[in-house]
Parts: structure tokens; sequence; C-alpha cells
């Protein structure tokens, strides 16, 4: 399955650099505040989230993100990972914004995408620390970043 990591940095070029020192690794507790977050990729099963906050259909435009790092790997077919892509702000500010947390996660818990089973109190473990990371990243006017490795 593959991971996806979800952290706030700076800005971009502090991803790159971390990234480039680390060799790719995740840079999600060594060196910036985030979380982790297995099968939870941003376009489809995050933007479900997000819808479900907002609560309107899910939309591949509720996600948007773009590659940071490594710089040029779109252009390369045989590039399997990792990568890094930054999200958003108008994600980051939803999630920040969210109330209600228990139905979002009982909504969350139930798409397709999670196997439709997911236990509604892991799902909102989850969606309570998504939210807490997106708080923090708001505060601090830091993106939000997802690190992936297939």
């Amino acid at each position: 399955m593959p991971l996806f990591d979800y952290f706030r940095a700076p800005d971009a070029d502090a991803v790159r650099q971390a990234l480039d020192a680390g060799g790719g690794a995740t840079p999600v507790g060594a060196v910036f505040d985030g979380i982790e977050a297995k099968g939870v990729d941003p376009s489809v099963v995050l933007a479900m989230m997000v819808a479900a906050v907002r609560q309107v259909p899910w939309s591949a435009d509720l996600v948007d993100d773009r590659l940071v790092w490594p710089v040029g790997v779109e252009q390369d077919p045989e590039y399997d990972g990792p990568w890094v892509s930054e999200l958003n702000t108008s994600a980051r500010d939803v999630l920040a914004g969210a109330g209600d947390l228990p139905r979002v996660a009982r909504e969350w818990a139930q798409v397709e995408e999670l196997g439709g089973n997911v236990d509604v109190a892991d799902a909102q473990v989850f969606v309570e620390s998504i939210v807490d990371l997106a708080r923090r990243a708001r505060e601090a006017d830091e993106p939000l970043f997802c690190w992936i490795s297939l």
C-alpha cells in the first residue's frame, strides 16, 4: 500500500533542502511536524474528507497539489518515488476550520476507497490528527505537503 505522510513546512525550498539532505526519506518527525497516513492520497481520499467537512460532493479540485520534490521527475516515466507535493492553501484552510469532527469521521469512514468499513473511532483519531496539523500550519502560515512513496 502506498505511503502518504502529511506535514507542514515553511516553504517548498525548505522541503527540497530537507529531502535532498535526507536522501528522500520522509521528513515527518525528524525534520517537520506531520502525521503518517498510509493509504490516504491527497487527490481522492483526503479530498473526500474535505468534501465531508464542506458537506459537498467530492470533486477532483477539492485538493490540488503540485510536485515540489524531486525537481524534474514529472518528465521521467520510470521514476517511482518518493516524491513530495504541496497542497493548495484552500484545502489546508477547510481542514483547519473543520467542525463537528465526529460527523466528518462517520462520513469519511464509509468512503469506498478506504474499504467502506473503517472503524469510526479510528477514523476520528485520524481526522482529528489531520485537522490539528492543518490548524498548526495555518497558524504558522505554512503550507501542507504530502510525502508519497509507493
